[in-house]
């Protein structure tokens, strides 16, 4: 039996945003301290403490945002901390996370705004700042906006000249705050809705006076449909019309979206399969915040982030004092390439993604040890769908065997697909999910035969139970394998199971 893809060329999409492939970093674990930073002193190979390993895998990689401080960090965050001379920062509580090779909850401050905008320079990363709203101020906030931003002669200006760098960050991505339905300060949706507009008031008024207006504002959003109308309503005013309404403020609406079943890599097949249906909740919150946008603020162009999501085994392995680490899977890997197709199904709402988190913990694509940085089978996912990124994506239909799990809210189709078309070609990523190979067909919709057609394949020796180490880590990198056109034009190739398949082709 053939599964069969057919791509919709004349239904166009959206140009997929590249920031969809982006990515998240906390003071979490040994994210930040050991996996990203070490410190000058240390013997491996540093640019100003921060490992080279670490920023040789994300430059390959090209990822385009990376979100800092910040998670429930972000929320108990007081930036001033963590500038100037080392030294004399002070040692704080983290109030949420053990972190760091001691695996303490304390917060050293030795990585701080300006060792996190060095950091992604040397990545060639956009960065991603969120702002404290549960124990911070309006004023806290704007001053860190004119710390990175401003060109003037103003005191946060000149402290950053005096900290070492004189022309401004430039940084246009802000989140007012995070979870602060949680632990962001239990806020009801309408309240948070007051705080945004308070907290958006004098960022945007700032940035039309002193900046260039370039600054990109996110709100807190939920899974819940409930929170986001209430939060929508409350930003907007009781009348979607009414000058007071302060829609204007709101550039993103971020969401967040966690998934686990079973062990980590002791899962039964039942749990391998349940995975996938968790994972399938993604899309389904992307659209309905997408739909809350589009009733309250209809004609703008607000777009849905989801600035953080991922596997987390947190019944099983990722615990709170073991820094959130687990092992990172095939399985794993295969969701987040499923992930990936909806996103870039969704391109015409979506304009931004962080997968949690980059380095040591959760669904991470770099892991550490004391002597060497390597890749995880998610971080060879993202880079064999790097192509997508600024392309067009096209509609997609999949006609696949559906499987049907009980207590599950999604049955998995056994095929995942996604198309999308730049100057180089068509390109196209499948993933097969179902544990046994299959073929499948793609019919183009162009009406011509490709007759260059290159394939690559992920995973087509490995059990989904197997993860990287930092000794077998290259076994997980992308293969070639068989694609053929057949006489109706369509592309055939022989999907192991388990596996991901990215097809390039051109007339």
């Amino acid at each position: 039996m053939t599964d069969n893809v057919f791509i919709r060329p004349h239904d166009e999409i959206d140009r997929i945003a590249p920031e969809i492939y982006g990515h998240f970093a906390e003071h979490l674990g040994r994210c930040i301290y050991g996996g990203i930073w070490v410190g000058e002193d240390d013997p491996l190979s540093t640019t100003d403490g921060v490992r080279e390993d670490t920023v040789e895998l994300l430059r390959d990689l090209e990822i385009p945002v990376l979100r800092w401080s910040g998670g429930c960090f972000a929320d108990d965050y007081h930036w001033e901390d963590g500038i100037g001379p080392r030294e004399e920062r002070p040692r704080r509580r983290n109030l949420w996370w053990t972190q760091g090779r001691e695996n303490v909850p304390e917060e050293s401050n030795q990585f701080g705004t300006d060792e996190f905008l060095q950091f992604c320079r040397l990545v060639d990363t956009e960065p991603y700042l969120a702002l404290n709203v549960g124990s911070g101020s309006p004023t806290e906030a704007v001053d860190w906006v004119e710390y990175c931003n401003y060109d003037g002669d103003t005191e946060y200006a000149n402290r950053r000249r005096q900290n070492g760098q004189e022309e401004p960050y430039d940084v246009t991505y802000w989140g007012v705050g995070n979870e602060n339905w949680g632990c962001g300060g239990r806020y009801d949706p309408e309240t948070y809705g007051e705080e945004f507009r308070r907290y958006a008031n004098y960022l945007q008024g700032y940035d039309r006076i002193m900046g260039d207006g370039s600054l990109e504002l996110i709100g807190c959003g939920h899974i819940t449909d409930d929170w986001n109308r209430k939060f929508m309503e409350s930003v907007g005013g009781t009348s979607r019309t009414s000058e007071d309404s302060a829609y204007h403020l709101l550039d993103h609406l971020s969401i967040h979206r966690y998934y686990d079943c079973g062990d980590s890599t002791d899962f039964t097949d039942e749990q391998y399969y349940k995975l996938f249906a968790r994972s399938l909740a993604v899309a389904d919150d992307v659209d309905k915040a997408a739909k809350v946008l589009d009733t309250y603020a209809p004609g703008t162009d607000i777009g849905v982030i989801v600035d953080e999501w991922g596997v987390w085994h947190w019944h099983a392995n990722a615990k709170r004092a073991a820094g959130l680490e687990q092992e990172n899977t095939v399985r794993d890997a295969l969701t987040a390439a499923g992930v990936l197709d909806a996103f870039n199904a969704r391109a015409d709402v979506l304009t931004m993604a962080n997968l949690a988190q980059t380095v040591n913990v959760l669904q991470c694509i770099i892991q550490t040890d004391e002597a060497s940085a390597w890749a995880t089978p998610t971080y060879q996912v993202f880079d064999l769908y790097k192509p997508h990124m600024g392309s067009t994506a096209f509609r997609t239909v999949v006609d696949t065997e559906i499987m049907d799990l009980d207590g599950e809210d999604h049955d998995v189709p056994l095929v995942s697909a996604s198309a999308s078309q730049s100057d180089n070609g068509l390109f196209v990523t499948l993933s097969n999910r179902d544990l046994d190979g299959r073929q499948v067909a793609v019919d183009t919709g162009f009406g011509t035969h490709f007759s260059d057609v290159s394939a690559k394949i992920l995973f087509a020796d490995q059990n989904p139970r197997e993860y990287s180490t930092s000794e077998n880590a290259d076994e997980f990198t992308a293969g070639t394998i068989d694609a053929d056109v057949n006489s109706n034009g369509e592309i055939v190739v022989d999907i192991p199971g388990s596996s991901v398949v990215s097809l390039a082709a051109r007339p």
